[in-house]
């Protein structure tokens, strides 16, 4: 049965993004030169990610608006809204456990959690995230400076 993985970054007191959803503070508060390139390790045993609506907005209009980052991946993106999918991005409004729990069942290699904090939650209140890759930034919160939480 295929993994599913959560690899993502919050701030040293649970944050994975601030009150607009941005991420700029990742890059924490030093040079990070010497860090190892996980990302590159990790994705090589995934190639299905699932994001919600706003974490794949926030990659089309601000972090690589002229490129899918993604295009090696087939992405589910959960969403209320009525996009048109391609052959790379499938938009769904399916409860999230339903679909992990589908796509378990299919072949295939890791499945990849790539955000936002609702789906993350969702998954993890249901006991479906196999391994935790979680990065935490030394950065801790300003007052109303963040408001995403991974533990909502």
């Amino acid at each position: 049965m295929r993994k599913v993985s959560l690899f993502i970054a919050m701030s040293l007191d649970g944050y994975i993004a601030d009150s607009e959803g941005g991420v700029s503070w990742l890059t924490g508060q030093g040079d990070d030169s010497e860090n190892i390139d996980s990302y590159s390790e990790f994705v090589k045993d995934i190639d299905t990610i699932l994001m919600g609506r706003n974490t794949y907005h926030q990659l089309i209009t601000e972090l690589s608006p002229d490129v899918w980052v993604y295009d090696d991946f087939i992405t589910y993106v959960i969403t209320h809204g009525e996009d048109a999918s391609s052959e790379k991005i499938i938009f769904t409004n399916e409860n999230p456990g339903d679909l992990i729990k589908k796509l378990k069942k299919q072949r295939g290699k890791g499945i990849w959690i790539c955000g936002g904090a609702d789906i993350v939650q969702q998954l993890v209140n249901e006991n479906l995230i196999d391994i935790y890759y979680i990065t935490v930034i030394p950065t801790i919160r300003r007052i109303n400076s963040f408001d995403r939480r991974f533990d909502n």
